[in-house]
């Protein structure tokens, strides 16, 4: 039996054990995949309070080894559920495995959503990224394509449209779901060149992006890139965790900047929290308040 259960180990989860464990907290950390979360996935993070160039992999070890010198537990599993037995959280695991704890920190995160073309993953981090906030800066001056035709999409392509030589924004309908005043503010920029009802079918280049192909009605277009930037949606996990929270019609955890879930003694923090900042600062800070507030409620009982 833990004090406190993290599932996830990301920013949010490993930062949220560090400051519990300081709290005098017995802890466990459940990671599925890898610890550190998509932040792994970025060659540099030059964006991060107090550190001027690191890549993430190496953050990511930074973070894990903080936790598990301040005693933390951590295992490799995948969970496939949660029963709230009121004093009491059951984790159930794919690997048969069951954890308690007294309390619960969900820090699941949110994955971005795949374009779902050939060599996606392969270049991810050599060319094909999903955050302009942390990887726009490594292509001031070079050509990049935006994909995707919601906010997220024009306030990438508006971002980057600032540094780069050329922005192209692809976008498989005629028009844009985003709004109306930002997609005016793009097509007033010399620099950007829009392209819709198209798609993109192939990713040119061997060990680096260099260009992309894009249908378009009937036509095949090579465009010259080094940076292509995927913004057509997250995806949180939060499913296994469902009867706990209340999900927003996107499948976020509806919960405060205080973390704390509409169940006793379980708490979110991260991406996978309804929020308008998905970043490592704002990943970090929720899981420090959110291993706070669990020291609250466990001191209160």
């Amino acid at each position: 039996m833990y004090d406190i259960v993290i599932i996830g180990g990301g920013p949010a989860g490993l930062t949220a054990a560090t400051y519990a464990r300081r709290a005098g907290k017995s802890v466990l950390v459940l990671e599925k995949n890898a610890f550190g979360g998509q932040i792994t996935w970025s060659p540099k993070v030059e964006n991060f309070p107090g550190t001027l160039s690191i890549s993430g992999t190496e953050l990511a070890d930074k973070l894990l080894e903080q936790a598990m010198e301040q005693g933390a537990e951590v295992e490799l599993e995948e969970v496939t559920g949660v029963r709230d037995e009121g004093a009491v959280k059951t984790v159930l695991t794919e690997s048969g495995a069951v954890y308690q704890g007294r309390a619960l920190i969900i820090a699941a995160g949110a994955r971005p959503r795949p374009l779902g073309v050939p060599r996606e993953q392969e270049l991810a981090g050599s060319g094909v990224c999903y955050c302009a906030v942390c990887d726009g800066a490594f292509y001031k001056n070079k050509p990049v394509a935006v994909a995707g035709g919601g906010n997220s999409a024009l306030q990438d392509a508006l971002l980057l449209s600032n540094s780069c030589s050329k922005v192209t924004l692809i976008h498989r309908r005629d028009s844009f779901r985003g709004e109306a005043r930002l997609a005016e503010a793009l097509a007033a920029r010399d620099n950007v060149e829009f392209v819709l009802s198209a798609k993109i079918t192939a990713l040119e280049g061997d060990q680096e992006l260099t260009g992309i192909q894009v249908l378009q009605g009937e036509q095949t277009r090579h465009i010259p890139v080094e940076g292509l930037f995927i913004a057509v949606g997250h995806q949180p996990d939060n499913g296994a965790f469902a009867p706990l929270l209340d999900l927003d019609e996107a499948g976020y955890a509806a919960a405060g900047e205080n973390c704390r879930t509409k169940t006793p003694g379980v708490f979110v923090a991260g991406d996978c929290r309804s929020k308008s900042v998905r970043q490592l600062t704002t990943a970090a800070a929720d899981g420090a308040v959110a291993a706070l507030a669990a020291c609250d409620y466990l001191d209160s009982l």
